[in-house]
């Protein structure tokens, strides 16, 4: 009998969907379980109160999506996700990091902003932890689960003042996002890579709520078929070359270069100065949010992965003109 991993997590958690759409895509024998409905067994491994959790036949628990998939990818090298190229891998990496913090960003307001959004997913929530509650219990369950979290937006910097500027940045990311993948299956080409898995789960989360995913659906309809896509990937063929991916892919290295490292890099700053919140000029307009610890650690990793590329040469030109070189040396 095979030995399967166990994934404890949540239909919407974005981390829990990367995962689980891992373990998919390399064939590793899983079974799927819902952290609410088996909450006891989730405590005796989980170090931290967070999903996913992947607890390994040997029965060591594991948690934090990027190392889950770090960690497995000794142990199950294919079908790589990371591109041949090294300039290709380490730009993968950067998207997989944009995806996991800003796209997350992303997702969070919207999906907790504006109430019919926060009606439909404390709903959900509450539904998930108890499949065959009666109505009225659901409901008084779904409206804590509400109250809860529209007090925790601050940990992603949505407020009031954010709300718009939160709005467009979904916005010129769809618009980014929609030419890159509209002759092709994944970031990088006709198979998932690292980048896939940190992206285009925040954006399936995302069209799984009624706003997020009015706009996705109206105005991106391909975009949407990479994010389902995503749940469920395949090994379609190569990853393509730079030259092939530049064309469109190079703008979300721009994005990136706009607003997600310079806002990465002013929360670093923050927190090591112990300020209460930052103000980071993106683009011409002022985001003020407190500052994140978890974010100034990936930022750590990031700047480590870079410095770990042995030959810089074909890719630090790439990153020059992408604004992102100087937030990683």
């Amino acid at each position: 009998m095979v030995e399967k991993y166990r994934i404890f997590g949540a239909e919407m958690s974005p981390y829990s969907v990367k995962i689980r759409a891992y373990f998919r895509y390399k064939g590793i024998p899983h079974e799927w379980l819902s952290r609410r409905q088996h909450e006891e067994e989730f405590q005796k491994f989980a170090r931290l109160p967070i999903i996913p959790l992947v607890v390994t036949p040997d029965g060591t628990g594991i948690q934090d999506s990027t190392p889950i998939m770090e960690k497995l990818d000794a142990v199950f090298p294919e079908p790589s996700i990371h591109p041949e190229d090294p300039a290709l891998a380490f730009l993968s990496a950067l998207i997989e990091e944009f995806g996991d913090e800003w796209g997350n960003k992303l997702m969070f307001h919207h999906r907790w902003y504006t109430k019919p959004d926060q009606l439909a997913t404390a709903l959900v929530l509450a539904r998930g932890a108890d499949p065959y509650g009666d109505s009225d219990k659901v409901d008084r369950m779904a409206e804590k689960i509400r109250e809860r979290m529209t007090g925790r937006g601050h940990f992603v910097g949505s407020s009031d003042a954010t709300a718009p500027l939160i709005s467009g940045y979904l916005d010129r990311l769809l618009e980014i996002l929609a030419p890159h993948l509209e002759t092709r299956k994944y970031l990088f080409g006709a198979r998932p890579a690292f980048a896939d898995f940190g992206l285009g789960l925040q954006v399936y989360e995302m069209a799984l709520d009624p706003t997020a995913g009015a706009i996705i659906r109206s105005r991106t309809p391909n975009v949407l078929a990479w994010a389902y896509r995503m749940t469920e990937p395949r090994n379609d063929g190569p990853f393509e070359s730079w030259d092939e991916l530049r064309p469109t892919l190079a703008p979300l290295l721009q994005n990136i270069g706009d607003y997600f490292l310079p806002w990465s890099t002013a929360n670093a700053t923050a927190l090591a100065a112990g300020a209460e919140s930052f103000s980071v000029n993106l683009d011409g307009e002022a985001y003020v949010q407190p500052p994140q610890k978890y974010h100034a650690r990936s930022l750590k990793v990031l700047r480590e992965r870079y410095a770990a590329v042995s030959d810089k040469a074909p890719l630090d030109p790439i990153l020059e003109s992408a604004g992102c070189l100087a937030y990683l040396t």
